[in-house]
């Protein structure tokens, strides 16, 4: 019977069989006659231990012979070890080699960021970054999965598009073909009338953002999930939100324990999202009480982000900021029916001063209304005539909102910079590896 190549993910299943592992030499050491090799495979790692008088010479010299990062195929038998990481170890009977590596360039030392940066391709295979990719792959699919369950379609939008949708400072211009496109910064306007083919729809993807920042929540390419339904009006936007964050928490901390732990994340205070119950602020209500915790902002200004982190310092869980002055926001918002100067637009703001991370708001369903806010934004007519063909055709409500996925990584994770919650980061200065 040949013996089974398995994943470290599968040792369980195998204890007490001998098996083959492919894999890395994360690390390894030596005492005496025992050379303890630390194995990654890509599923998680394993301390494979070589044992001189119980191995053929051949084996111990190659185990002798390994560097940091060389690959190799590893067979022995699956052992049961509670003092070893997963629970298991290899004791080892048979090593072959792959490659032998070089030295490694990552080394324990400390590096600085643009070090790492430049070895991005390398410093995915860190323990810490293994983790952080492995909670955004769980986040990424709960997030189909929670639109999947409810019944949304998916649309996958365009990249290239005609025109701005957020705002023309902050776009990426491309020629295309003899004529003039940019690169998406939002599946939205190609999600409502969608919208109105199939009720309830979401795009999931990259989008592009040309700002000129060097802050740590900014990057100039991130990915982007957007749900559009119809017939919502702004309360069930507000509910959706909170569903939505709360259902992909939970699902994160339930699937991801190991990876959570490996990061030095305190869970517990990731715990009350998964709860909802969300506190929920006007726009004048967040003002007034950001002056009294004594800042210095104004009705009517945009909240920065010492504003953003000193108001979540009140929360344990996210806190939904809605109705802010129209003037603030994009120019397809509804207006407050009570108040036509606010507009029925929500900012979630993540706690422990991570700042907003979804930002909708219910759509305006008036033809008037948006061929208005497109004089008034200096917003090429031509360019919006299929948008507005929307309200001409079976005008209805609808509401939605976008989230950066890297902006919710990097608040789950506990990560300081958006740089290390998507794997190969883009930003102002930086468009390599």
């Amino acid at each position: 019977m040949s013996r089974p190549i398995i994943t470290i993910a599968e040792l369980a299943k195998h204890a007490g069989q001998e098996v083959t592992i492919r894999g890395w030499v994360y690390n390894w050491r030596k005492k005496g006659k025992l050379r303890f090799i630390i194995l990654r495979d890509g599923f998680g790692y394993l301390q494979c231990v070589v044992f001189r008088p119980e191995v053929d010479e051949s084996v111990w010299e190659t185990a002798v012979e390994l560097t940091q990062e060389s690959s190799v195929e590893i067979t022995g038998v699956v052992a049961a070890d509670e003092r070893a990481p997963g629970g298991f170890e290899l004791k080892v009977s048979g090593l072959e080699i792959i490659q032998i590596a070089p030295e490694f360039p990552i080394g324990k030392k400390d590096h600085g960021p643009d070090f790492l940066l430049n070895h991005r391709h390398l410093w995915l295979r860190s323990k810490r970054q293994h983790a952080i990719m492995r909670v955004r792959s769980e986040l990424e699919f709960a997030i189909r999965d929670f639109f999947q369950r409810r019944d949304y379609t998916l649309i996958d939008s365009p990249i290239l598009t005609p025109a701005a949708c957020e705002g023309t400072s902050t776009l990426f211009e491309t020629e295309y073909f003899g004529e003039t496109a940019f690169l998406s910064q939002s599946g939205q306007l190609y999600l409502e009338p969608a919208a109105a083919a199939l009720g309830k729809v979401y795009c999931f993807g990259p989008t592009f953002r040309a700002e000129k920042s060097k802050t740590r929540r900014h990057l100039t390419e991130f990915w982007m999930v957007e749900p559009e339904v119809a017939w919502l009006r702004f309360d069930g936007l507000l509910d959706l939100c909170e569903e939505f964050l709360s259902e992909i928490v939970a699902r994160v901390l339930d699937r991801c324990t190991e990876d959570l732990e490996r990061l030095e994340r305190d869970v517990s205070k990731l715990r009350p999202t998964a709860d909802g119950d969300f506190p929920r602020l006007d726009y004048a209500e967040a003002v007034a009480k950001l002056k009294a915790l004594g800042s210095d902002i104004q009705f009517g200004d945009d909240l920065g982000g010492d504003d953003e982190t000193l108001l979540t310092e009140q929360f344990d869980r996210p806190v939904l900021i809605t109705r802010y002055p129209a003037d603030l926001k994009a120019f397809y918002m509804q207006p407050d029916p009570s108040d036509p100067s606010r507009a029925l637009a929500v900012d979630v703001l993540a706690p422990e001063g991570c700042g907003e991370i979804i930002g909708g708001s219910e759509r305006s369903d008036s033809l008037e209304h948006l061929e208005r806010q497109i004089a008034a934004h200096d917003l090429p007519r031509e360019s919006f005539e299929w948008y507005l063909d929307i309200r001409r055709y079976g005008s209805f409500p609808h509401a939605g909102f976008g989230m950066g996925i890297e902006r919710c990584v990097a608040w789950i994770c506990g990560v300081p910079h958006l740089r290390e919650a998507i794997p190969y980061p883009r930003l102002i200065n930086r468009l390599n590896p």
